[in-house]
């Protein structure tokens, strides 16, 4: 229970917040959550409201996109940091009690911040699982059960820690919160192999709109289905999740490739293009485009064609195929690096050869830092021609630092079924596209960057998915539409269907059952029919 004390400097604060209806919310809401708790809430260091001290940092260390941290947008009036379970059963309930409106965040990673910010839904709180990370390995069983606060990087390390031939196929990207990122779909360099995080799945814990704490068998096959690809914030908490962890070989082999235009990037890109999802699906090749100076001229810039590949074997397996199926890549002996399964989530993971792999239990350490940036995604069923690819190099030119990364799809991917859970994107998807625009803080220009990643989406229009035109949930984008206060179905399926294709009027149907108030939602939210 908190102190009197404390109670009253946080009351204090919400005398003067636009959102409390009297100096009693915060006093309200804190010994409810007390109450309903299993364990007592230490206040003082759970709950920080912005005359905090460490509010601010609080709020911003897993923050990825750091635009959403601008002093213009709206900020949570406080933040809850959960010790237990139950004190995130607790603060729902709680919530729903005095009608506060919360955001939830496992890792930050929201490519529009709606994990941590609302337009709205303002004045709102924000819940931060970052306390919660157990991860408890089951070599025996094969699998492992992860708390939603939880990094890539810490789950592949500890299972590490117990096995050298098992991992789970999640993202590349070692500081991503496993709370979200499953909700999502999540890929990585084993999806070809594995598909994806979600599809290996076969537990949760979440905690619903009604404050219960549900596994599989109570939530039923319709809820566990709509959570594993449905997307982050609709339909509850996810507290735990309980992966199947796959085999992998002793040694795997890693390389890293690059070839500027001159270099003759132009053939190899396209020849990537027509083998990387139909090649060995022991094989992952991400393709990324960045531009880089060329010559002496500090002015002159071409196109850098970056070949990142992790191969679920030895080299001369590698070599093998590589000169069988994409020998215009030209890939060497000493092109490639064998290693082991948890030092190649490094590499994918873009920190340098060599780094020790306890840097995966610095969760807020990641090779790619946070930036200002803006992102979309496509997906492409049929290589793109030769001649758009020198208008899309062309674009890039015209930005300051724009990033184009494919990501290869293929092998496993098609084998599993678009309905199989909501992520659609399946048999016929070559590659994924993730465009981007990074800028540095105090560029006068970032409405300009913003717009070129507008501009290179319109341009690829005739060469990417139609019907809807997909895009992946955990690319979270605001362009393809948003919920407001009125909220329209009619609206929501316009970016409902490139997510999730056929599989949103089931999501729709779902979340009308399990949350008819839509008590959980923000502005790319799954919306119940009743409203």
């Amino acid at each position: 229970m908190a102190s009197k004390f404390t109670i009253l400097l946080l009351i204090v604060f919400f005398q003067s917040s636009s959102w409390a209806k009297s100096a009693s919310t915060l006093e309200n809401f804190i010994q409810c959550v007390s109450i309903n708790s299993e364990l007592s809430v230490p206040v003082t260091t759970t709950l920080f409201t912005p005359n905090n001290s460490s509010y601010s940092s609080i709020l911003q260390s897993p923050v990825f996109s750091l635009r959403f941290l601008e002093p213009t947008v709206p900020k949570p009036d406080f933040i809850f940091t959960p010790l237990h379970d139950s004190h995130v059963q607790a603060a729902v309930i709680c919530a729903k009690q005095f009608g506060l409106h919360l955001r939830v965040r496992s890792g930050g990673h929201d490519f529009e911040g709606l994990s941590f910010r609302s337009e709205s839904q303002t004045p709102f709180f924000l819940i931060d699982l970052v306390n919660l990370r157990l991860i408890n390995v089951n070599i025996k069983d094969e699998t492992v059960w992860v708390q939603s606060g939880a990094t890539n990087g810490e789950v592949y390390y500890k299972i590490s820690q117990k096995s050298k031939v098992h991992a789970v196929p999640m993202g590349t990207c070692t500081s991503l919160g496993i709370g979200g990122h499953i909700t999502g779909g999540a890929y990585g360099a084993m999806l070809r192999k594995h598909g994806l995080a979600a599809d290996n799945a076969i537990d949760a814990l979440i905690v619903d709109a009604e404050g219960r704490i549900l596994d599989r068998a109570a939530m039923g096959e319709d809820l566990f289905w709509a959570i594993r690809g449905g997307g982050g914030g609709s339909f509850g908490i996810i507290l735990w999740w309980k992966i199947t962890l796959v085999r992998v070989p002793e040694t795997v082999t890693i390389f890293n490739v690059v070839k500027t235009l001159e270099q003759g990037g132009r053939k190899i890109f396209y020849k990537w293009q027509q083998v990387a999802d139909n090649i060995d699906e022991d094989l992952f090749i991400r393709a990324i485009n960045r531009v880089v100076a060329s010559g002496t001229n500090s002015t002159d810039r071409t196109i850098m064609n970056i070949y990142n590949g992790v191969f679920l074997g030895g080299i001369d397996r590698l070599l093998k195929i590589m000169q069988a199926s994409f020998p215009e890549l030209n890939l060497t002996r000493k092109d490639c690096t064998e290693m082991s399964w948890i030092e190649s989530a490094n590499f994918i993971g873009l920190f340098p050869i060599g780094t020790p792999i306890e840097i995966l239990l610095q969760w807020k350490s990641a090779a790619v830092p946070p930036a200002l940036f803006k992102s979309k995604s496509d997906y492409v069923k049929t290589a793109i021609p030769e001649i758009a690819l020198e208008g899309l190099w062309k674009l890039m030119l015209e930005e300051d630092a724009p990033t184009v990364m494919m990501i290869p799809y293929g092998g496993m991917m098609n084998r599993i079924s678009e309905s199989a859970i909501p992520f659609p994107h399946r048999k016929g998807i070559k590659f994924m596209i993730l465009y981007q625009s990074n800028w540095q803080e105090g560029d006068k220009n970032v409405t300009e960057h913003i717009n070129w990643t507008r501009k290179v989406y319109n341009y690829l229009t005739p060469y990417v998915s139609k019907n809807p035109r997909e895009a992946y949930v955990n690319y979270r984008d605001l362009d393809l539409g948003r919920n407001r206060n009125n909220i329209s179905l009619r609206e929501a399926s316009v970016w409902g269907q490139r997510y999730f294709k056929g599989n949103f009027e089931r999501l729709v149907r779902i979340k009308t059952k399990v949350d008819p108030t839509n008590f959980f939602r923000h502005e790319q939210s799954i919306p119940p029919l009743t409203l």
